[in-house]
């Protein structure tokens, strides 16, 4: 009996149709640090990865009703901190503060923040320290 070869995914991205891309563009790389081209925009080694798709109509620009488009993990809540602090200093669309909720296993730490046509990314971590 053989055994199936599982082949390894080693980065994903989230595929986002805008209203301007040009905006966009600014935004990913202005606002959250992103390197940006005509087809990504791209943190950490795609850590944080989109590839920005300008609309050919403004109604397919669509995110998601009540909860996020993108969730990146942080190792840290002191590294979580630094990202908060640096998009605020940034001008990020902040949707939500840092906060955090309480599990059986421990405490995970989060915070949101929007883009220019209202998707959401959540930024989270579970570990305190390093």
């Amino acid at each position: 009996m053989t055994e199936a070869v599982k082949a390894i995914i080693q980065n994903s991205l989230t595929v986002l149709l805008v209203s301007d891309f040009e905006k966009s563009k600014a935004y990913y790389e202005s606002a959250l640090g992103c390197e940006v081209n005509e087809h990504w925009a791209i943190r950490d080694d795609f850590g944080l990865g989109f590839k920005l798709i300008q609309a050919s109509d403004p109604e397919d620009v669509s995110p998601n009703r009540g909860t996020w488009n993108t969730y990146a993990y942080v190792k840290t809540h002191q590294e979580l901190d630094a990202l908060y602090t640096e998009f605020q200093t940034n001008g990020a669309i902040i949707a939500s503060e840092p906060h955090v909720t309480e599990h059986d296993w421990g405490g995970w730490k989060e915070f949101s923040v929007k883009d220019v046509d209202g998707y959401l990314i959540g930024f989270g971590s579970g570990a305190k320290n390093s």
